[in-house]
């Protein structure tokens, strides 16, 4: 008698709770604006922030819900920020490309070492130690941090060993300016063709 006293209590149980979810699933169920996957699947899915949201879905929500143009994204290029917007009704915007621009001159060929490093080959790494070998404090370290966390391919290094940008391919995800221990990138429009670098 016990075994089926405790069968029917469970099943009550499982019944009771399996009614209070479906009845929170009815009740609180949100209905998402099938727009949002259609835009999101027009977006370039490179999640790289530059748009001013954490990723590509956040950005789709913003476009659907009027909070952003699809100017914004800077990966993606006119025809496809044409496309979302033909296919929103709203206009492109007026979108300036920015790009990495580096505020530092000074490679190996003009600022000498103080000191010579020896440990791993990064930027932040060096910056630990006395704030790099680099005779200029403020100097690029010169070890490339910044070209291999480009997705984009957008940054190479010199043969002074200071990066490179290339306009084409920057994208204006900002990750060089993350890495760089020295804050010496910075996002600048593309049509600002002086800058001053130190």
């Amino acid at each position: 008698m016990t075994l089926v006293t405790a069968i029917l209590a469970l099943g009550g149980l499982t019944f009771l709770l399996t009614s209070a979810l479906v009845f929170a699933n009815r009740r609180l169920h949100v209905d998402e604006d099938l727009r949002i996957d259609a835009v999101e699947e027009m977006l370039p899915h490179t999640n790289c922030g530059a748009c001013g949201y954490p990723g590509c879905r956040p950005f789709a929500e913003a476009l659907v819900g009027g909070a952003a143009l699809p100017g914004q994204c800077t990966v993606s290029n006119a025809a496809g920020h044409q496309a979302i917007a033909d296919y929103l009704g709203i206009a492109v915007g007026e979108h300036i490309k920015l790009v990495a621009r580096l505020a530092c001159a000074g490679g190996s060929n003009v600022a000498r070492n103080r000191a010579h490093y020896q440990g791993n080959s990064s930027c932040l790494a060096a910056a630990q130690v006395a704030g790099g070998g680099k005779g200029c404090h403020w100097g690029c370290l010169g070890f490339g941090d910044c070209e291999r966390v480009c997705d984009f391919d957008a940054i190479v290094m010199d043969a002074h060993s200071l990066p490179v940008v290339d306009d084409d391919k920057c994208t204006a995800c900002g990750d060089c300016v993350d890495i760089c221990p020295k804050d010496l990138f910075s996002l600048q429009p593309v049509n600002h063709r002086l800058w001053v670098a130190c």
